[in-house]
């Protein structure tokens, strides 16, 4: 009876066990033939003998083709899924931290009842006077919201553009939007009621459209007139430092000199949008964490519950000599191939996806905009890290449970095994 398997499964299994019982006996002879040549045959051999055991794992894939190729398959998609969160949420903080090296060093604002309020002018010589403060500015800025497009623009009077009070700059994304370009006359509505009209002088076309997308710049007194703003007052202050260093020493003096004040750093600035993106890339692997579930569960169902062909195949290798590190390492390169293969295929896509395709599928999620949304590419980068993460969270637990039932066929009794 036991011949008789034995026969059948020779005969399925021929040309895989023949390649690798080759290779192994090309092993040996060639391990006898260099016991005197040290540590480089021996580093030969080892390499010889993974080779095998790769051409074999290789060979045991192919012959199950439909299971392999399904699990393949929902194992690229979750890759490409994670992997593009990880990668548009860390281009978006790249992209933020290289916007705000050329922000203002501090922001100083008026607070009433905790609400922003406007900066009245006497304040800005109160700022000029601290020790330490270098240039101060008041600043205009303002959001109007538009009831055609839906969409808040944010207005800001650009002194240093000499642009007339007829005249505006708009963002690249609110030119698509209303269809305007230059030349055009966009009318907006001021505070009091009367229209305001404008011709477009210049669509800012910055590098980065995360700043000017609903970006609207006017000259001062326009700004004035649409939002009746007396000249006395600004929306708020911008300011530099003498020392950089001592920053954080200059805002608590400003708190001091202006206690209904709140003076914001850079540094700060830049951790509110790290902390946004944070957030927000967390609700999303938040939604994706079911998908995650359902792999783990299709992975160890596949990977546990050996059929008895594979349980068939093994008791044979043991019969003819493998040994039980041997099909531990075979079935471990069976999952590094399945595994890295996927992982490598729906990462790259994923890198195409954010960096070439634009990142749409999660775009809505991380940019935040509702209506006015900023149309650029993420510069390409790679982070060690983050693959390194990515790799641990898709790829070490699919190896584990493939481990465990080869493991357990191995210690089983050839006769058993082929019986089934």
């Amino acid at each position: 009876m036991i011949r008789t398997k034995l026969s059948e499964a020779f005969i399925s299994l021929a040309q895989s066990n023949i390649n690798y019982s080759l290779g192994l006996n090309t092993q040996l002879t060639k391990e006898t033939l260099c016991q005197r040549t040290g540590e480089l045959c021996v580093m030969r051999a080892y390499f010889e003998r993974q080779q095998y055991l790769i051409d074999y794992a290789l060979a045991a894939l192919l012959r199950r083709k439909a299971r392999n190729l399904g699990l393949l398959l929902v194992y690229t998609l979750l890759v490409f899924l994670f992997a593009s969160v990880l990668l548009l949420s860390q281009g978006l903080r790249r992209e933020a931290a290289i916007l705000l090296q050329d922000a203002p060093e501090m922001i100083v604002q008026r607070l009433v009842a905790g609400r922003h309020d406007v900066l009245p002018a006497v304040e800005l010589e109160t700022l000029r006077r601290i020790r330490g403060v270098g240039e101060v500015r008041g600043r205009l800025w303002g959001y109007y919201y538009d009831p055609v497009t839906k969409a808040n623009y944010t207005v800001m009077a650009a002194p240093e553009r000499n642009l007339s009070n007829d005249r505006m700059l708009i963002g690249i994304a609110l030119s698509r939007v209303r269809q305007v370009g230059v030349g055009d006359v966009l009318s907006l509505r001021a505070a009091d009621g009367t229209p305001a009209l404008f011709r477009i002088a210049g669509v800012l076309e910055s590098t980065s459209e995360l700043l000017s997308a609903d970006l609207v710049l006017v000259s001062a007194a326009a700004f004035r007139t649409l939002f009746q703003m007396p000249p006395d007052q600004y929306t708020d202050a911008t300011l530099t430092v003498r020392n950089p260093r001592e920053a954080s020493l200059i805002a608590q003096k400003i708190s001091l000199a202006l206690p209904a004040s709140r003076p914001l750093l850079r540094t700060e600035i830049l951790r509110t949008y790290h902390a946004v993106f944070d957030w927000r890339e967390g609700i999303t692997f938040l939604c994706l964490a079911p998908l995650l579930l359902a792999f783990l569960v299709l992975a160890w169902d596949k990977a546990a519950g050996l059929s008895p062909e594979e349980k068939r195949e093994i008791g044979i290798l043991k019969a003819i000599g493998w040994e039980t590190g041997d099909i531990l390492r075979m079935k471990l390169w069976e999952s590094a191939l399945l595994s890295l293969t996927a992982f490598l295929i729906g990462y790259l896509l994923a890198w195409w996806q954010v960096f070439y395709a634009g990142g749409r599928l999660f775009t809505p999620v991380l940019k935040g905009w509702s209506v006015l949304y900023p149309d650029f590419r993420l510069t390409p980068a790679v982070g060690l890290a983050q693959i390194l993460v990515l790799l641990a969270v898709t790829t070490l637990p699919y190896m584990v449970a493939t481990l465990i039932p080869g493991w357990r066929a191995a210690i089983t009794d050839p006769d058993a095994a082929m019986r089934g």
